[in-house]
């Protein structure tokens, strides 16, 4: 393992969630890969959202609780250029065997990602006001 790998799983810290023998490769790399990433990178990714809803000149601010839920929803699985920034801001922080199997793997992982990235964003929703 080079440095770079070495020094992206110290910076990670230990698996979130349960792994077990009989976890299916996906959960398993969720588990070890993704959710501690999305842990790391929270700060920057409620920022970016943040940067969004500006771009974006919407009343984010003025709509109810469950229109900004959709809102976040519609936001993450439309747009294609956040999508983007979002999965880059995360495979930033792969090694090279975990990217390696990430592409292997990238229908499910891109669908558990961006759904774990939603409900993250959702459940601090607090922190998204101005």
């Amino acid at each position: 393992m080079n440095n770079r790998d070495e020094n992206i799983i110290l910076l990670r810290g230990e698996p979130l969630g349960e792994v077990s023998t009989n976890s299916s490769e996906e959960e398993q790399f969720q588990n070890q890969i993704l959710r501690p990433i999305l842990k790391l990178q929270n700060d920057l990714l409620l920022s970016v959202f943040k940067n969004y809803i500006a771009e974006q000149k919407n009343n984010f601010y003025n709509l109810n609780r469950d229109q900004k839920m959709v809102f976040i929803d519609n936001a993450i699985q439309k747009d294609t250029k956040l999508r983007n920034l979002y999965k880059g801001l995360i495979l930033g922080l792969f090694t090279i065997e975990e990217y390696n199997t990430f592409k292997l793997l990238s229908a499910s992982l891109n669908k558990r990602l961006m759904s774990m990235l939603q409900e993250r964003i959702k459940s601090q929703l607090q922190l998204l006001e101005p």
